[in-house]
């Protein structure tokens, strides 16, 4: 039974910490509360199977007491027991029929109930790659927003203290995650800091040889010998019969003397600094513009001088008369001043919001994007989040919402895309990139040609992270429920603005909740006329 109950809790601990594969979930809040209700449930269901398990045990503890009792009895004098008539009768009845009530009662599994709720459950549990995705989120995080290995297993981020804690298991099995995907840069960090929580004296069940052995080789793998070969000889130290960590350290050390050889340089012991942000450079990926974008995540790097600051206003919006907006309009301030980029304030009331949120959270799976090189939406790595898409004549409030951004961009949402809902989780991001297409033979323009022009809701406020940043030239946009930006991604030549590439940082801590509407060409002849020169 412990074993099984230990398998039980195991099977619990590990899927309900991870991220469906099939959904996504961990790029969407909003359905991970899914699984904080189903594991709620799930424990439920394990105290009524305890209960019963005991009650079973108590009753099998009762009929051995019983029968213990009768057993030393008649096992003192077994012919004189068996000589009354009444010891022998119940002697027959005991083995005939109540040793068959207790083979019954001993073979009766309390833990029917619970298996079967965990089955209901468990196709909606998170799996091995999705246990991966989260790993990659933290890490995601870590790089953009600069955190060391230390502050996230403390629980210390930018502006909160939690007791969410990581574990010295918890660091192994990241650090063993990033190792697998063959990233020795995030490994190093994260077994180093399993290693630092081990050696404080925090208990584990991973055997500090295996810390060694995983942290020993990606060293190596970020070229510090010296600092590989400490950690071997701490291994062998440790465990002499380790036949790899043998053979590594002797080739480390031939490595190393030919190194040294070669540069005509004394051997120098490794460094007694810990491992931590910046003892590494982290590798380069595919994006140009990563340091700029996350430092502009951070709060970085930020270009806004206070020539260009006194260039921006604030002003009311009536949509040039617009009878909407007459009585009530809307409130305009100058996010930047070129390309222009605008924010409206009072943009989405509280209830609209919530209505928009509850008509796409059951619609919400993982945002695509479309392959340059076929034009096919496919998912990607540099885009995780969740989206819905919410027509106009599904409800009065997105219908109320089409025709607000109309009155006040003077822009027709005829021919725009329907309103599209995201929901940003746990490392959710979207890493620079064009609104507008940059194919000229896509056929998806041919219609409705290319996005004009990005309106975009912000629904909720988050509590550090999920900015939306614009590397090209140093602004950052910060989420404001109820608010939302507006800005053109075409020169009225219709040729498109590479200034406008532009990101979703990854979300640090809360839920971003967004809502944009892309406006196309079409239909905006009159209001949007051509200018006179190709960047007008």
């Amino acid at each position: 039974m412990r074993k099984f109950l230990s398998s039980v809790l195991w099977a619990l601990l590990f899927c309900c910490c991870c991220r469906t594969s099939q959904a996504e979930i961990f790029t969407s809040i909003s359905q991970m509360t899914d699984l904080i209700y189903t594991e709620k449930e799930l424990v439920q269901s394990l105290r009524d199977y305890i209960k019963a398990e005991e009650s079973k045990l108590a009753a099998v503890k009762s009929w051995a007491n019983k029968l213990d009792a009768v057993t030393k009895v008649s096992t003192s004098d077994p012919e004189g027991y068996l000589a009354h008539p009444v010891n022998a009768y119940k002697l027959v009845k005991r083995l005939n029929t109540e040793w068959s009530e207790l083979e019954t009662l001993v073979l009766q599994n309390p833990s029917d109930g619970f298996i079967s709720n965990m089955s209901t459950h468990r196709q909606y549990f998170p799996d091995e790659e999705d246990e991966t995705g989260a790993a990659k989120a933290l890490m995601r995080l870590q790089d953009t927003y600069q955190l060391d290995s230390e502050a996230f297993s403390r629980g210390k981020l930018p502006g909160m203290h939690s007791q969410a804690l990581l574990t010295v298991d918890d660091c192994f099995d990241m650090g063993k995650t990033a190792y697998n995907e063959a990233d020795y840069y995030h490994a190093v960090l994260w077994l180093q800091q399993a290693l630092k929580q081990l050696d404080t004296g925090e208990e584990a069940e991973v055997p500090k040889s295996d810390i060694l052995d995983y942290l020993s080789y990606s060293v190596y793998q970020m070229g510090d010998l010296p600092r590989a070969i400490e950690l071997t000889r701490r291994l062998v130290a440790i465990d002499s019969s380790h036949e790899r960590a043998g053979g590594n350290l002797r080739y480390f050390e031939r490595l190393l003397t030919k190194q040294l050889n070669e540069m005509n340089q004394e051997y120098q012991p490794a460094s007694e600094e810990p491992i931590q942000l910046g003892t590494y450079s982290r590798p380069k990926d595919h994006l140009p513009e990563r340091e700029a974008y996350e430092s502009l995540c951070r709060g970085e790097g930020l270009q806004l001088n206070d020539v260009r600051r006194s260039r921006l206003f604030c002003r009311y919006q009536d949509g040039n008369r617009n009878p909407r907006l007459l009585l009530k309009p809307m409130k305009e301030e100058d996010e930047w001043d070129s390309p222009h980029i605008v924010r409206y304030l009072e943009m989405l009331s509280d209830e609209e919001i919530e209505k928009i949120k509850e008509l796409a959270r059951p619609r919400l799976a993982r945002a695509t994007v479309r392959d340059p090189k076929t034009g096919v939406l496919t998912t990607a790595n540099y885009r995780v989040s969740k989206s819905a898409w919410l027509e106009g004549e599904e409800d009065p409030i997105i219908e109320r919402v089409n025709q607000r951004i109309q009155d006040i961009t003077g822009l027709t949402v005829d021919t725009a895309e329907l309103l599209q809902v995201a929901n940003y989780g746990v490392g959710g991001q979207y890493e620079p990139h064009f609104d507008f297409s940059r194919r000229p033979n896509d056929s998806n323009l041919k219609v409705d040609g290319n996005r004009l022009a990005t309106f975009l809701n912000y629904m909720t406020d988050v509590e550090a992270g999920g900015a939306t940043v614009f590397p090209d030239f140093g602004a950052a946009i910060w989420p404001r429920k109820g608010t939302a930006v507006f800005w053109y991604n075409l020169f009225r030549s219709g040729e498109g603005d590479y200034r406008t590439r532009h990101a979703a940082c990854p979300v640090l801590v809360g839920s971003k909740w967004v809502s944009n509407k892309w406006i196309h060409e079409r239909g905006q002849e009159f209001r949007r006329p051509c200018g006179l020169t190709e960047v007008d």
